[in-house]
């Protein structure tokens, strides 16, 4: 099912004067992103560490944690940092890591808890431990906002909790000794939408404003290659303080000292020197995800901690596990398209589970079942105990949590999430009513929350694809939430050469010719936002991206097909 495309209006005049100083395509572009001015396009397109970055003391509760932790310092308490088991929470266990590290203490551990055994956030089982093992101060990473009982239980036996997180606060706080969260409604930070390992390391950045550290000035941005990964991975705005950290989080890991991190991208094939914020979501997340979805959350932490002589062993199992990950993946999307195969009539939201099936694997299936299918999809596993936990994905004509909002209260325990994705767990006594209750709420939600047209930002030929043109593109890098890639409306374009690769023929290639006999690629992965077979010589209208591939170090100007219409 197609999308209905529009393409932008004109700029105004007023808007083109005042962005007199920049090409005509980029003041369409930066208009689109809601800036209409110098100085904001300024900010904008040369973003600065010093100038667009907050003070760290700014967060309610920082000079009260960075108090708390130098002291705990000075007499030598046992530190545990705690953080989540993905993307944002290791890299940001990371963080407080090497901060310990640099400052040359000793008595502190990372603990990651295990996503199937021990489920997300803090638990009281592990806090017991670490009482046992002598913390008397914990620090969260990613998690902790809403522990409430956990925290309140280490408090209890003599753990102090220092909470750093990003996620919504409850309306009742976790009893900890101070929590850090700028989205805390008494918190005057002017930006409430960092990662989680962002928090963290605001929290290195007021440690060394305050202790008087024997440490190079300005050391602590080496740290910005793991804020880069977080921030990109975990899909936050890439607006404000956002898009300085992941621009100068992108420029560390050019030059990144992790010899584990090196090692992973050569196993990738990454030519750290051309990183992009694609290899970052498409590439080096899924594998730091890969290790506590298949295993081990630690193999993920060791690796970016690891010296040169292991770092190629962990490297190595890190690209074995996510290898096993796609093989569980891809044999769970085969289960489930049999099933839907053998189904008479496929609803209009799409409801599967199997007590089998590992939740933290299901966004994955849940996204390729979405894609081919075009309608809501929503998975569910077991993960430990009775719970049913799952995840869910939108074709776009609807938010999947508006869905969920209603549905009759009692039949989801938790849900969560954003319009185009969430996660849920359900009592198994309530999971044979969930596809009858998902789809009453599909059409009672879909007319209230049908989208517009897709607004293209310029229609375009095959003729003007160009390096000149790539390089307008590339100055609103890096892409990513609040600021999507520039969307361009082709039209009828005829097909010079169509081919599939991949190992399974699962991609597809378009070759359209300009006027001067030059070639263009279009690559469509995974078939994404094709729904039939191209034809050489097929006249189409499509909608694609511009990008810049480096694939085997090769620099080649491409587009990424969106949709063909």
């Amino acid at each position: 099912m197609a999308k209905e495309y529009s393409v932008r209006t004109p700029v105004s005049d007023s808007v083109r004067q005042s962005l007199k100083e920049y090409p005509e395509m980029l003041q369409d572009f930066l208009f689109a992103r809601g800036i209409d001015n110098k100085e904001k396009a300024e900010a904008f397109l040369s973003p600065s560490y010093e100038g667009h970055t907050h003070d760290p003391f700014l967060i309610a509760g920082m000079e009260q944690a960075v108090t708390r932790i130098l002291s705990g310092i000075k007499n030598n308490e046992r530190v545990t940092i705690w953080s989540d088991y993905d993307h944002d929470g290791i890299p940001g266990g990371v963080i407080l890591h090497d901060f310990f590290k640099k400052i040359n203490y000793q008595n502190f551990n990372n603990y990651i808890p295990h996503r199937y055994t021990e489920g997300y956030g803090v638990n009281e089982e592990g806090v017991d431990g670490l009482a046992k093992e002598g913390t008397t101060l914990m620090i969260t990473v990613d998690c902790g906002i809403s522990d409430v009982e956990p925290v309140k239980k280490a408090q209890s036996i003599g753990i102090d909790v220092i909470v750093t997180d990003h996620h919504l606060a409850q309306e009742i706080l976790p009893p900890a000794f101070v929590v850090l969260n700028s989205k805390q409604d008494h918190c005057e930070y002017p930006f409430d939408m960092l990662c989680g390992a962002a928090v963290a390391f605001k929290l290195v950045q007021a440690l060394i404003l305050r202790g008087n550290f024997d440490i190079t000035p300005g050391w602590e941005k080496w740290l910005l290659d793991l804020v880069g990964i977080s921030t990109v991975a975990d899909m936050v705005p890439l607006q404000g303080e956002n898009r300085v950290l992941a621009r100068y989080g992108l420029t560390v890991l050019q030059k990144t000292r992790r010899p584990g991190l090196l090692k992973l991208m050569r196993r990738m094939r990454i030519n750290p020197r051309f990183i992009t914020e694609d290899d970052i979501g498409f590439m080096i997340a899924p594998r730091i995800n890969a290790a506590s979805r298949m295993g081990d959350p630690r193999l993920a932490f060791n690796l970016l901690t690891a010296g040169d002589e292991e770092s190629d062993i962990f490297a190595l199992e890190l690209e074995k596990l996510n290898d096993v990950r796609k093989g569980v993946v891809a044999s769970m999307v085969k289960e489930m398209k049999h099933t839907l195969k053998e189904r008479p009539a496929i609803p209009s939201v799409i409801v599967m589970g199997n007590p089998s099936w590992r939740p933290g694997l299901l966004g994955l299936a849940a996204n390729n079942i979405m894609e081919e299918r075009s309608r809501p999809v929503f998975l569910w596993g077991r993960e430990g105990g009775d719970t049913l936990k799952g995840s869910c994905r939108s074709d776009g004509t609807v938010s999947v949590v508006s869905m969920m909002q209603a549905v009759a209260p009692g039949v989801f325990l938790e849900f969560g999430g954003h319009a185009l994705s969430g996660g849920f767990s359900v009592h198994p006594e309530k999971i044979h009513y969930l596809e009858s209750h998902l789809v009453e709420a599909y059409e009672k939600t879909r007319e209230e929350n049908k989208k517009e047209a897709v607004m293209a930002d310029r229609k375009l030929s095959i003729n003007e694809i160009d390096w000149p043109l790539w390089d307008i593109v590339s100055l609103l890098a890096p892409f990513g939430i609040s600021n999507p890639k520039p969307l361009f409306l082709f039209q009828n374009e005829v097909i010079k050469n169509v081919k599939k690769f991949g190992k399974k023929g699962e991609h597809t290639e378009i070759i359209f010719e300009k006027g001067n006999g030059a070639g263009v690629k279009a690559i469509s992965f995974f078939n994404a936002g094709i729904s039939r077979e191209m034809q050489v010589g097929e006249t189409i209208n499509f909608v694609a991206n511009l990008e810049k591939s480096f694939f085997s170090y090769r620099p080649e100007l491409r587009l990424r097909i969106v949709e063909v219409l």
